[in-house]
């Protein structure tokens, strides 16, 4: 993510705002929140249908980057899938609360929404946020500008009370857009990111760092359970683990570098060749990111070596030679992790059946890197500890 900062003074002058003090409210410091997600159809989809795809991945071609519980101390958030299963719930901001719904990503580690000052044709068609509305809100009187793989916001940064479920975080910054790009068809308003800090606009606080910082969540932990084929039944779990949604024990992964949840995998095989990671390589886990994504040479071979051929800026192939494709198979801290073709190859609604491997890290990193997106997160339980710096995988229920 891309992100370039100066001062904002025309739209402070223009209006003075309440500015408050850090509020003295008082949340359940022992509470797992989960969140439950929602599955719905993808804005892939949706573009395709309106005939827009093709013009959206050429202005975009890195396309990558309630409460229910059983236990008092458990609250389900719901999220749905978008972005080609990027998973998205609902928060609110500001006194009294503005809903929004984001997409949990553990790609980024910034918040923000719309607001009223954006005149870009996404915020006609997305909730706005008003702060003349909120009586909690503070203005920062810096300018933010976040450039991701499928669009950019050119905004500012304010401070308000952040609300996920039973969770109510005060004083929290976040990012008002003021104009928005590459995001029309999006049915998410904006995007909360969960990161680490050092990934986040400079001198902000993430929303989960806040969380733990003031005692909102009994663990400095938060999961993932993104569902398969149903549009309900995902959840994201904040401050600990609900270990109903995966099976055997979680195999835990040092962070190689706490920016992305970024972990070191050992190799890449299929029917039994290495084709990637020879020596090692680096890998992301990233909620925000629908495909699983590669250096494109590499893609490039796997894509011949499934005989996948291009459509447009897709590949696909046969539906019927689906069933007989090899799995991918990710080595991760000695342990096999498969991914079988009916999880790397989709359907679409028109009948395709479409390649989810995608080309491009080396644009992002010298070393070879890859992104595991929802492709794997939906195989594999994860959970995220920043008080260890790990990360934690298990076969998804």
């Amino acid at each position: 993510m891309l992100r370039t900062h100066s001062f904002l003074s025309t739209w402070a002058q223009e209006r003075s705002m309440k500015w408050l003090g850090i509020l003295g409210l008082v949340a359940l410091s022992e509470c797992l929140v989960i969140i439950p997600l929602t599955k719905t159809k993808t804005m892939r989809e949706t573009l395709r249908e309106k005939n827009l795809l093709t013009n959206f991945l050429e202005r975009n071609t890195d396309d990558r980057s309630q409460n229910v519980a059983h236990d008092p101390k458990l609250s389900l958030h719901p999220l749905r899938n978008y972005l080609d299963l990027a998973y998205v719930g609902n928060i609110s901001i500001g006194t009294p609360p503005q809903p929004f719904k984001v997409v949990f990503d553990t790609g980024s580690a910034d918040l923000w929404v719309p607001s009223i000052y954006c005149d870009s044709v996404p915020c006609y068609t997305h909730k706005v946020f008003n702060p003349h509305k909120s009586t909690t809100f503070r203005l920062s009187g810096m300018p933010v500008d976040l450039t991701y793989g499928s669009g950019r916001m050119v905004g500012f940064l304010g401070y308000d009370t952040v609300r996920i479920g039973k969770l109510v975080d005060v004083v929290q910054p976040f990012a008002l857009s003021q104009s928005q790009f590459g995001m029309e068809h999006a049915p998410f308003d904006g995007i909360l990111g969960l990161g680490y800090r050092s990934l986040a606009i400079q001198g902000t606080t993430p929303v989960f760092d806040n969380l733990k910082r003031r005692g909102l969540v009994t663990q400095p932990v938060f999961a993932f359970y993104l569902s398969t084929q149903k549009e309900n039944g995902s959840m994201v779990m904040l401050g600990g683990v609900d270990h109903r949604y995966h099976k055997g024990e979680l195999q835990w992964i040092p962070v190689s570098r706490p920016h992305y949840w970024q972990i070191t995998m050992n190799r890449i095989t299929m029917n039994g060749v290495v084709f990637g990671c020879l020596h090692g390589c680096e890998a992301i886990l990233d909620t925000g990111t629908s495909l699983v994504l590669g250096p494109s040479k590499l893609i490039t071979d796997i894509q011949k070596l499934i005989s996948a051929s291009p459509v447009g800026h897709e590949y696909a192939v046969s539906c019927s030679s689906v069933a007989r494709l090899p799995p991918i198979i990710f080595t991760i801290n000695g342990k096999d992790y498969p991914v079988p073709p009916q999880a790397y190859i989709r359907k679409s609604l028109r009948g395709f059946c479409l390649s989810s491997l995608a080309g491009g890290t080396e644009n992002i990193s010298r070393s070879e890197t890859w992104i595991l997106g929802d492709v794997f997160l939906r195989l594999y339980f994860s959970a995220y500890d920043r008080g260890k710096n790990r990360v934690g995988l298990a076969p998804a229920v």
